[in-house]
This record gives C-alpha cells, sequence and structure tokens, in this order.
C-alpha cells in the first residue's frame, strides 16, 4: 500500500463497522434481525465483509 493508496488496511475498518457492532451488542438474540448481513448492509451502508467484521467484534 502507498501512501496515495486511499484504501484502509486490512486490519482497518470504517466508523459504521463500529456502530453496527455497538448497535448488535446492545440487542438481545431474539431482537437481531435475520438475515443479519443484509440487515447491516440497509441499516449501516456497509459492504457484505463490513457486516461480517461487524458481527465479529460484536462478539468479542
Amino acid at each position: 500500500m502507498s501512501a496515495l493508496d486511499p484504501t484502509p488496511a486490512e486490519h482497518e475498518h470504517s466508523a459504521a463497522v463500529d456502530q453496527a457492532a455497538a448497535w448488535l451488542r446492545s440487542l438481545r438474540d431474539y431482537e437481531k434481525p435475520q438475515p443479519i448481513v443484509p440487515a447491516l448492509r440497509d441499516r449501516f451502508g456497509l459492504s457484505p465483509v463490513e457486516a461480517c467484521q461487524a458481527i465479529a467484534e460484536a462478539r468479542r
């Protein structure tokens, strides 16, 4: 990755991923929408990979 490359490193993610993870942690299991990935994409504007990152982060 060069200094001019605007893409974040793989270990970095957006504030939206953090917000989505925090939102997931705030919900009880029965409150979580199903299927979860499309719901996170719609609610937070995440890519499929970012939605999966948010899910993983929420589980930590």
